[in-house]
């Protein structure tokens, strides 16, 4: 199995606002100059979302910085189609019209020199489940700093 490359670009809201249950990999149909950007680091998945359109998946609100020796000028947040398996459209499709889940980008990422976008199947949370998260992430990096002054 091939390395995956650290993420490029990660949207850390999407688990903090939704409980992530499945994930998908997907390549993206991009432009060459927006492949340079996303080398550069310069994309943005703050605020974006995927949407099915029949048998096509487009993530849109994905910010991509034009690249500075572009040729051409292009629109940052154009919709972009998503490149996933027929089985799996049908899949996540029925998933978002039955039970009530969105599709929520996480992750842009290279592997074997392509780009891809990791997507996730989530359901949004609740205040309170904001709440009760950030308590037990406090409480847990309290137990690991006692934990450390204890060692030494």
């Amino acid at each position: 199995m091939a390395e995956t490359s650290k993420p490029i670009i990660t949207n850390r809201a999407a688990s903090r606002d939704f409980h992530l249950e499945k994930a998908y990999e997907a390549g993206i149909q991009l432009r060459g100059d927006e492949i340079k950007s996303i080398r550069e680091g310069k994309a943005n998945l703050k605020g974006s979302f995927v949407r099915v359109d029949g048998t096509e998946v487009f993530v849109h609100g994905m910010h991509i910085t034009p690249y500075k020796f572009a040729r051409e000028e292009y629109d940052p947040v154009r919709p972009r189609k998503l490149l996933l398996n027929s089985y799996e459209i049908k899949h996540i499709a029925v998933k978002l019209t039955r039970e009530g889940y969105t599709l929520v980008p996480t992750k842009v990422y290279f592997k074997r020199g392509y780009a891809k976008i990791e997507i996730a199947l989530a359901k949004g949370k609740k205040l309170h489940d904001k709440r009760a998260a950030l308590k037990t992430k406090q409480a847990n990096r309290e137990i690991h700093k006692a934990l450390r002054e204890k060692n030494r």
